[in-house]
């Protein structure tokens, strides 16, 4: 593309939707917080403290106070005890292997591909189980505001 051929660019907010179009296409001028960030979840320097032990924590890879980012590697122990989140509803996405999530709403076994939610304030742990891999990896978002599912009805576990 060069300099002189127009772009479009959407701006979101909220519900808002406002298209433009832009006379060039460029590389904003950025400070340290606003660089992209790119990094792989399999690799060895991504190595939470619950990767060989049930009380470890995930890798906290991205933070602020309205959301997190953790990476969490599970291999050999189950969660030894509840865990319950005041302040935040977690998302839980397994990319490999599979956990068995116990919760006050019910149990499930996660399998790679599949998205948990488990709202504030329930709680919950994780255990091995057939399905699972000698290492198996979540990402683990936190989100402190309340969430409400608006995908396919099929999906709800319980009502």
């Amino acid at each position: 593309m060069t300099a002189t051929e127009p772009t479009t660019e959407v701006l979101t907010n909220g519900t808002s939707r406002i298209v433009i179009e832009r006379p060039e296409s460029r590389i904003a001028d950025l400070t340290a917080d606003q660089r992209m960030v790119v990094f792989s979840i399999f690799d060895d320097d991504i190595t939470p403290a619950n990767f060989d032990k049930a009380d470890g924590a995930p890798l906290r890879v991205l933070d602020s106070v309205a959301a997190k980012l953790d990476i969490s590697k599970r291999s050999v122990e189950d969660m030894g005890f509840w865990h319950r989140s005041v302040d935040y509803s977690e998302i839980i996405i397994c990319v490999k292997g599979a956990l068995r999530w116990e919760t006050e709403l019910g149990v499930h076994v996660l399998l790679p591909g599949q998205v948990l939610h488990i709202p504030r304030g329930i709680a919950h742990r994780s255990a091995l189980t057939e399905e699972s891999d000698e290492i198996n990896v979540l990402i683990e978002v936190k989100v402190r505001d309340d969430l409400t599912y608006t995908g396919p009805e099929d999906a709800l576990v319980n009502d």
